[in-house]
């Protein structure tokens, strides 16, 4: 049993659940929304949904599932050493991406377009707003509600982006974005895991799939600095083992400074509680000098993985699926599944961009053909 500081959020002083239910006999409240998580569709569906590279594209890329764990596994790393709650942390981190489309960031993008384009009173697409979407109302399990009745502070945690416009529809959960404060610790640690975990796997994903060079990496201080000492140490290790320890020797580090740094603000600023926590700056940081090193890890990979003209060609096809998916769909909702067919075309919009925003890859790959192809398999 692990204790939890003053600062931390604490289970039993949670703001409860959008519907009341009897306490959990043999689990934290935090304890049960992880679980919930995990047993959820969406979250299996992850397993299919890019992280960078297209699912079909290779078995050993890193899929929003394997992204995902890998955050809850960094942030509940953190979270032990600063005295947070662990099981909340790591629930934030497992439903970060739940509402995340198909094709990520590119069809992130396409969704939201063809949203404000064909559906403009609707509001547009955000993947934070659905991930909250997901839990709130789409996930079908139990009798008594729709999607999985979490805690206000897990919830909070998976909204960690929104709108003004959107948070005013919200309630509580969106209350903290219209007063510009923050959220509880556990929150903003999920928040900086999953930025810890992007830049250095896309890095080893980048690597494998020969988009990103050694040559190219070592132009960025903070993989030259790690590499020269794995060097030092190792000097016969093979290159690609010799990436992976520079790449968990990056992390560590990493962990390490947003550590120290969370501790030397929590001393500065002494908040007493988890309400207290959200009256003060932005706490989980990096130093001035790590920030300033993975923003320039965040450009390189920006430049040299994400625009490489290889991935460009994919986002590319990406965009064309979800966009004539979503007009083909608008177009004739007859073509839906029954369960997504509505009344009103702001009602058939917000449905449509729920079912696209479901798929995984391959299954709206599938559905593109099925839709615009004559072929007799389908």
């Amino acid at each position: 049993m692990y204790t939890r500081a003053p600062y931390a959020s604490h289970p039993d002083q949670s703001r409860g659940r959008r519907h009341s239910e009897p306490p959990p006999g043999n689990r934290s409240q935090f304890q049960r929304d992880r679980d919930r998580i995990i047993h959820a569709k969406a979250f299996r569906r992850l397993e299919y949904k890019t992280q960078v590279f297209i699912n079909h594209e290779g078995d050993w890329f890193r899929t929003r599932l394997t992204h995902s764990l890998e955050v809850a596994q960094i942030a509940r790393v953190i979270a032990r050493s600063l005295h947070l709650d662990e099981d909340l942390t790591e629930a934030i981190s497992l439903a970060h991406d739940l509402g995340h489309t198909p094709f990520g960031h590119a069809g992130q993008e396409e969704l939201n377009a063809c949203m404000r384009d064909l559906a403009p009173e609707v509001g547009g697409f955000e993947h934070n707003l659905q991930s909250l979407r997901v839990v709130d109302e789409l996930e079908e399990r139990y009798p008594a509600f729709n999607g999985l009745n979490l805690c206000f502070e897990t919830r909070e945690g998976i909204l960690k982006h929104c709108s003004l416009n959107n948070a005013r529809k919200l309630g509580d959960v969106g209350q903290r974005f219209i007063d510009r404060k923050q959220p509880a610790l556990e929150a903003q640690l999920a928040n900086l895991a999953d930025e810890i975990a992007y830049n250095n796997h896309d890095i080893d994903d980048g690597i494998r799939s020969g988009l990103i060079t050694l040559e190219q990496l070592l132009e960025v201080p903070i993989f030259h600095e790690h590499f020269l000492a794995v060097r030092g140490k190792w000097p016969a290790l093979p290159e690609h083992r010799a990436i992976s320890e520079t790449i968990r020797q990056m992390i560590n580090t990493l962990i390490t400074d947003v550590t120290r740094t969370t501790l030397r603000n929590l001393e500065t600023s002494k908040p007493d509680s988890a309400d207290a926590v959200r009256e003060c700056p932005p706490l989980v940081a990096f130093s001035a000098e790590i920030r300033a090193q993975a923003d320039e890890l965040k450009r390189f990979l920006l430049q040299h993985l994400y625009r490489h003209y290889k991935v460009m060609r994919m986002t590319s096809k990406a965009r064309r699926i979800v966009r004539e998916l979503f007009t083909g769909f608008l177009d004739e909702p007859i073509l839906l599944p029954p369960r997504f067919r509505c009344d009103g075309h702001h009602q058939q919009a917000r449905a449509i961009a729920d079912y696209i925003a479901s798929m995984t890859d391959r299954y709206a790959m599938l559905e593109h053909r099925r839709l615009f192809l004559i072929d007799e398999r389908f």
